[in-house]
């Protein structure tokens, strides 16, 4: 069963009517030694309909004896055309359209049903096929009886074998639009394109330039249960749901579409700025009214095609590490939070739901290595993360973990050694790693040493970590004191690795693009470039938005940056929202450079 969308908040939509067909007519089929029943009805509905475009539906019934096979057939009146099927292999030649069966929906019992869908392309007038046949028998909504005298065979049906053969038939042209379920791939990122978000583009393309940069993919933030609907087609013109969205990723042929799940109950324990709807205790309607609406959209047969990628709650489990008792930065939050076990439950249980569909793939977020980096960070974190994973029932419900999610950390710090001298340095702080790449590979083998696949991959949120423009190193710098040399070399040029928020002098950073390197499955753009990660004042929101001082740029810190200024830009609105000053930064900075 999946959620069904209230049609009458999308205005772009043209609904139109439901036709149930059927013409009569007979086979010539051979002789018999018993009489045979075929029949079948066929209900075809146009879903939607937009622009050049439209969605049909089609329920084949079985009136007759059972079906270890079936072919559909029927032909457009007006040069429609179909662009993509679920539920069967759809082929054209013409005005003709055949849908043959997959191989696991060929069996069709009496009264049985099968339900293949499509997306096409119409002009002029969208009309409703008027006839239907199935395994090449008309459907009339009865069944047909077959008798021994059906037929004229050429030789006596006694004593020889009648030429008159049974119809036949003709298997589509085509490959099969969609493989059987329950087959996943290595790296879901190779062998296609991913889906480019419409909303993102308009506003990326606002800004001048912004069309260098708005066919990338980037993800869908899903952040509160409202945005599971959305408000898209409504007077509002608000913002596109989540089927919405894996419509569009459909119609645009993409091969994967990238979801951040994030909505815990207590979100963001250690900041304000993105502070959630739930309060700590709501693990019920966390499942209930947010992880299980998603699981049913993302379960439809009608997106089976695409590969549904979620990024799961990111900063969750590291705050557990890092922001509770015991540690400088605690917050009265985080330990609420890593009392109740809500972080791992929302979480164990979004794996358990989501994992289980054949092409949904997981990753849980990591933080970065300015976070988790130190030898007293990583492997406590790995053993949260995999006891978590485990918890969701099995280690096959994660494909993999990410990084630098809506983070700055440089992919690569190609003028800086971590070794016994720099490590002391002020920037590097006793770190182990200095860079995005290194850390991952190292998570990578950490996580597997704790029970993981052996398989699993790695993602680098690279939306704004690039560095460029004057201020980037071409070399390093050799001289001076340790802090001298380490900070005249860095590429990444924040104040402290503690700021997160709108940071000024950031750029692009590598552009999507699958399997850069070993353990690797991409780069990605889990944060929209031009997206606020919080406002520099407060802002009155109806989400619930808090104000986090680190996004105010005249604040000059706590001990999560070292009492160093934010580094954040003026000017800046609630996160998520839109920040056109901030884009027009990141493509003046961006490395590679536009």
């Amino acid at each position: 069963m999946r959620l069904v969308s209230s049609r009458t908040r999308k205005q772009r939509l043209a609904i139109a009517g439901v036709a149930v067909l059927g013409l009569g007519g007979l086979s010539v089929i051979q002789a018999l030694p018993a009489a045979a029943a075929t029949g079948c009805s066929v209900t075809y509905t146009v879903t939607s309909q937009w622009n050049t475009g439209f969605q049909g539906n089609i329920v084949i019934r079985n009136v007759g004896d059972a079906w270890t096979s079936w072919s559909l057939r029927f032909s457009f009146a007006n040069g429609q055309t179909v662009t993509q099927g679920w539920n069967g292999r759809f082929s054209q030649s013409g005005s003709a359209v055949t849908v043959a069966n997959e191989s696991w929906n060929g069996s069709v019992a009496n009264g049985g049903t099968v339900n293949p869908g499509f997306l096409g392309n119409w002009s002029g007038t969208n009309a409703a096929p008027t006839a239907f046949s199935v395994n090449g028998v008309a459907c009339t909504g009865s069944p047909v009886t077959t008798s021994p005298t059906t037929g004229t065979p050429t030789t006596n049906p006694t004593t020889g074998t009648p030429t008159t053969a049974p119809p036949t038939t003709t298997p589509p042209t085509t490959n099969p639009t969609t493989g059987p379920p329950g087959q996943k791939v290595d790296n879901p990122y190779v062998g296609g394109r991913g889906y480019v978000n419409p909303e993102w583009k308009a506003k990326a393309e606002t800004v001048t330039g912004g069309s260098r940069i708005s066919s990338n993919p980037t993800a869908v933030w899903i952040d509160r249960i409202a945005a599971i609907e959305g408000t898209a087609g409504s007077q509002s013109n608000g913002p596109m749901g989540v089927e919405d969205h894996l419509l569009a990723a459909v119609a645009q042929g993409a091969s994967y579409i990238q979801f951040v799940i994030y909505n815990l109950p207590g979100r963001d324990c250690a900041a304000l700025a993105s502070n959630g709807e739930l309060g700590p205790t709501e693990i019920d309607r966390y499942k209930t009214a947010y992880i299980d609406p998603i699981a049913v959209y993302q379960n439809d047969a009608r997106f089976r095609s695409l590969r549904i990628i979620n990024i799961i709650e990111i900063d969750s489990l590291p705050n557990l590490i890092t922001n509770v008792s015991g540690r400088p930065s605690a917050t009265p939050t985080c330990d609420t939070m890593k009392a109740n076990g809500n972080y791992q439950a929302g979480i164990a249980y979004a794996l358990q739901k989501l994992g289980g569909i054949a092409n949904v793939y997981n990753y849980i977020d990591a933080g970065h290595h300015g976070w988790i980096g130190w030898d007293t960070n990583l492997r406590p974190t790995a053993q949260l993360v995999a006891d978590t994973v485990r918890l969701s029932g099995s280690v096959n419900n994660v494909h993999g973990f990410i990084s630098n999610t809506a983070n700055y950390a440089a992919l690569t710090e190609p003028y800086i050694t971590v070794n016994d001298t720099t490590r002391p340095s002020r920037w590097i702080d006793w770190n182990l790693y200095n860079d995005e790449t290194t850390f991952v590979q190292a998570f990578r083998t950490e996580m597997i040493a704790q029970g993981m696949p052996a398989g699993i991959g790695m993602l680098i949120d690279t939306s704004r970590n690039g560095w460029g423009g004057t201020a980037r190193p071409t070399g390093p710098v050799t001289t001076g004191t340790v802090d001298e040399q380490v900070n005249g070399s860095r590429i990444d040029r924040r104040i402290h690795k503690g700021n997160w928020c709108n940071q000024s002098g950031a750029g692009l950073g590598e552009r999507p693009r699958s399997a850069p390197g070993a353990g690797i499955d991409a780069y990605v753009w889990v944060k929209p470039p031009g997206e606020s990660d919080g406002s520099s004042q407060l802002i009155d929101n109806p989400d619930g938005k808090g104000f986090d001082r680190m996004c105010d740029p005249t604040y000059t810190g706590n001990v999560l940056n070292g009492n160093n200024l934010s580094g954040a830009l003026p000017n800046a609105p609630i996160s998520g929202a839109f920040f056109p000053a901030q884009l027009a930064q990141l493509m003046q900075n961006a490395y590679p450079a536009l």
